[in-house]
């Protein structure tokens, strides 16, 4: 399994137009085969920040997801906002256990 954490810094004004692309963008990704789950959320201490979090079930899927529609309208959405993504890792892992 992989786990994806990746930050996105976004300025003044700039989320409220994305936040259709970002809804469309959560709800295609969910459904993509491979995809376990797929959130943004924003920090509630800076709310510039946009943190994203992905799993996928392996390499092959999070490749195709770079591939789709979805992610390249995704692109094309926030091409002309203050919308950065500064910070992507992809983490490798077991399924993991709950904490509690």
């Amino acid at each position: 399994m992989l786990i994806v954490l990746a930050k996105a810094h976004v300025g003044a004004g700039a989320l409220e137009p994305a936040r259709a692309a970002i809804a469309d963008m959560v709800a295609a990704s969910n459904a993509e085969e491979g995809c376990i789950a797929y959130a943004f959320t924003q920090d509630v201490l800076d709310p510039s920040v946009i943190h994203i979090v992905e799993k996928w079930q392996n390499d092959a899927a999070l490749t195709a997801h770079f591939a789709t529609p979805h992610m390249a309208a995704f692109g094309a959405a926030i091409a002309g906002l203050d919308f950065q993504v500064v910070e992507a890792i992809k983490f490798h892992t077991d399924e993991g256990l709950p904490v509690m």
